[in-house]
């Protein structure tokens, strides 16, 4: 029970907080939000608001902000198509960079409570340093997928990464994890690659090159393709995770 408490309370809350990015920014931009929702599945929780309706879904393993004029035409000032290119962009971006924020916040306060607790010398410069190395290794980590550094089978993928939260000890392991998982979930989101966010931000700029967007016959055989090849990855790591588990 305490194991599964763990594994959704880390994956719900980077969720919540990437979700609330999108969420946020969209609000500022006068962005109409339809829904906004932590989860997938069947809904077990439902608010509306004035406009927008809040809901938690069974799966906590996702989330989602369903914006006015996002998948349709609207002819609303509130719609999502309708905003400013660079208001899209930032508003698509949020989500990883929230993500990102909060696991170079959290592991500073990590690295600065525990030099402060040594009595180190000049902790804020050295809590600075180790954030610095700490960012580095994960991208670092990541650019070994692209440059063939590691196999797929080195993959890991919601099943590993449960194993690997459950075998934390201690909250120090347990923070870490927050701040590691956040870290690489905010960078992953944003790379050039659809359906990711990174991916939409670049059939924004190639909108903004045209002056108009893509045909939705093309936008969406895009989007479908690279849906596809992430589900076909998504099975292939998790197969080698369960593999890894027996």
């Amino acid at each position: 029970m305490i194991s599964a408490i763990k594994i959704i309370f880390l994956l719900g809350f980077l969720v919540f907080i990437h979700e609330l990015g999108h969420f946020v920014v969209a609000k500022l931009c006068k962005v109409k939000i339809k829904e906004f929702s932590i989860g997938f599945g069947p809904s077990i929780y439902t608010k509306k608001g004035s406009y927008t309706i809040y809901s938690l879904r069974l799966i906590p393993l996702g989330g989602y902000v369903n914006m006015l004029g996002e998948e349709e035409d609207v002819d609303d000032e509130g719609s999502f198509k309708r905003a400013k290119i660079w208001k899209r962009i930032i508003i698509v971006a949020a989500g990883g960079l929230v993500n990102i924020i909060f696991a170079i916040f959290v592991y500073f306060l990590l690295v600065y409570g525990t030099l402060k607790g040594l009595h180190s010398q000049g902790i804020l410069q050295l809590s600075i340093s180790a954030v610095g190395e700490f960012v580095s290794q994960i991208f670092n980590s990541l650019k070994l997928i692209f440059t063939g550094g590691v196999s797929i089978d080195q993959f890991v993928g919601p099943v590993g990464i449960s194993e690997i939260i459950v075998s934390s000890t201690g909250i120090s392991d347990y923070i870490y994890l927050f701040s590691a998982i956040s870290l690489s979930l905010g960078i992953t989101n944003l790379l050039p690659f659809p359906p990711l966010d990174g991916g939409r931000i670049i059939l924004l700029l190639i909108e903004k090159i045209r002056k108009k967007p893509l045909s939705d016959s093309v936008e969406g055989k895009i989007q479908l393709l690279g849906f596809s090849l992430l589900i076909l990855l998504s099975i292939c790591v998790t197969y080698n995770d369960i593999i890894r588990l027996l």
